[in-house]
């Protein structure tokens, strides 16, 4: 959790913003940006005082995929690409599974592994002109990062096999449309977006942002009786935290709550 080569870390005001750091590539990545990826997420993950974390890019662009020289320089065997996709999906894992809410911000290109760490954060702000998109299939390619488990969940199957099955890219203004971003902002106005969409992430309580987001993610995996025991379990562990003590005082002293993230 030291220094790092290929990825920049900041806290700021309860935000922890994680860089991809290989402008020189794109940001393209590669097996050390996804370890210190990986490594910044259990950073701000153990980190008591962040509250939301932030996905950036350094350079023109968000992330342009995976850096294909890895797969030419070290071949495409099977047991190599594996190694590869099952890195990747730990690493995406790392931003989809944290107990704090993640947002991808993104300009320039989010398309193939960029688009698969874009889908694994909780939102996205992108800007009006970013190109999104999951075009493996136009290399030959197949995505082993989400396009078959989250994409669809995000988008529907219908929409999911038009990205995946035909390699388009979309505008920042066309995926928020079809619910890939939250938020879009002319490029001169993201960082103001990005603040006013994470402001009100951090205003509230931790640890009843960390159950909730977490029953959201099963929420998706069950058959209905076992999501509805997952509810009245989350529901009966939040009642028995100071924050919801803290929530349900404040409210009726008609005060803002200070939360103790416990």
């Amino acid at each position: 959790m030291g220094d790092y080569q290929t990825v920049e870390y900041e806290v700021d005001d309860h935000v922890a913003t994680i860089w991809l750091n290989r402008p020189e590539k794109r940001n393209a990545l590669n097996r050390a940006l996804f370890d210190e990826l990986a490594d910044a997420a259990a950073r701000a993950e153990a980190d008591p005082e962040v509250r939301a974390v932030l996905l950036r890019g350094r350079g023109k662009t968000f992330c342009a995929g995976g850096d294909l020289s890895m797969l030419r320089d070290e071949g495409t065997t099977v047991p190599t690409s594996l190694s590869v996709a099952r890195r990747a999906a730990r690493t995406f894992a790392a931003f989809y599974e944290m107990g704090k809410p993640t947002v991808a911000v993104v300009h320039g290109h989010a398309v193939a592994g960029g688009f698969e760490l874009m889908i694994s954060t909780d939102f996205v702000v992108s800007t009006t002109d970013a190109r999104i998109g999951d075009f493996h299939i136009t290399r030959a390619l197949f995505g082993g990062g989400g396009p078959i488990y989250r994409l669809p969940r995000l988008v529907g199957m219908r929409r999911a096999k038009e990205l995946v099955l035909t390699g388009r890219t979309l505008s920042g203004v066309e995926a928020e449309r079809i619910n890939l971003v939250n938020a879009v902002a002319a490029p001169e106005d993201l960082d103001a977006a990005v603040k006013d969409f994470v402001a009100p992430l951090v205003a509230l309580s931790p640890i009843a942002m960390s159950i909730t987001k977490m029953a959201l993610n099963r929420g998706l995996d069950g058959d209905t009786q076992t999501l509805m025991t997952m509810e009245h379990l989350a529901c009966s562990l939040l009642h028995q935290t100071d924050d919801c003590r803290e929530g349900i005082e404040a409210f009726l002293d008609r005060r803002d709550p200070v939360w103790l993230g416990t």
